[in-house]
């Protein structure tokens, strides 16, 4: 099948992609964007592709239904174990101390992409489960996908999409229904959805906790080194930041400090105030 895309459209979408949002399309690439773009032809009844461009830049809402379209939601419940096994064992009790010493109860995380939600439930559980009182939290999720963030804030997962989750942490935090598992309010009311652009700042500051995972791979590296440094400027002086297993901040300069715990590897921000 021929591309959808002559090699000077694919430049101008590629252009207001990166633009827009940080994502980077490359030759290797290319036919996700085809493939993305003449789905939304199709389901919008649009000649053809310069009509479409037109459309895109003219119109915010279509243009983040598009963005949305271009992008890839794959996540599951307690993805990456090790990963919260360190929360569990090193990065709370590590964060409890500190808190302690400033008279601060609260803990404040980010999920930076967080899809349709199983990755700040999960972290919700486990804060449910193993913070101590008087201890809260709370939790902003975000992502770029208007469709991902709908099913977030609804919390209904079909029974294929439950696996992982502990039999208690699914008695304790879900209903059962005929079709899937519901979200208990308990839970629910800890986390707030919200559509993100990781272009942009979030505005939110004194962070404990960013979990940001398989998210920069979309992007280029100044794209990727403008996120970490915005994550930077968001988190409080002793944070910590979780990348996926396949990222890295290698290489990039950053103030980011590599931390390897028995669980997993992640980093953190320690400014001394």
């Amino acid at each position: 099948m021929a591309d959808l895309l002559t090699d000077a459209q694919f430049e101008e979408f590629r252009k207001l992609i990166y633009d827009a949002s940080g994502i980077t399309f490359s030759d290797t690439n290319r036919s996700i964007l085809d493939s993305r773009l003449k789905e939304r032809l199709r389901e919008g009844n649009v000649p053809d592709v310069q009509t479409y461009y037109k459309l895109i830049t003219s119109n915010q809402d279509e243009f983040k239904v598009f963005l949305d379209s271009i992008t890839t939601n794959l996540t599951r419940f307690f993805r990456n174990q090790p990963h919260f096994d360190a929360l569990v064992n090193y990065v709370l009790p590590h964060l409890i101390e500190e808190k302690k010493k400033k008279g601060n109860n609260k803990i404040n995380i980010w999920s930076a992409g967080c899809s349709t939600g199983e990755e700040p439930y999960t972290i919700a559980m486990i804060l449910k489960d193993k913070l101590p009182a008087p201890f809260t939290f709370n939790i902003m999720a975000s992502d770029i996908s208007l469709k991902s963030l709908m099913v977030g804030q609804q919390g209904f997962y079909p029974n294929n999409r439950i696996q992982g989750i502990p039999e208690d942490y699914l008695e304790r935090f879900f209903t059962k229904t005929d079709t899937g598992y519901q979200v208990k309010p308990e839970l629910m009311q800890t986390i707030k959805f919200d559509y993100h652009n990781l272009r942009f700042d979030s505005g939110a500051r004194d962070l404990d906790i960013i979990f940001c995972r398989n998210v920069l791979i979309y992007f280029d590296e100044p794209a990727q080194k403008a996120v970490i440094d915005r994550f930077y400027a968001s988190m409080a002086p002793h944070s910590y930041l979780y990348i996926g297993h396949s990222e890295s901040l290698f290489g990039m300069d950053t103030k980011f400090e590599f931390l390897k715990t028995e669980w997993a590897c992640l980093y953190q921000k320690n400014e001394n105030k």
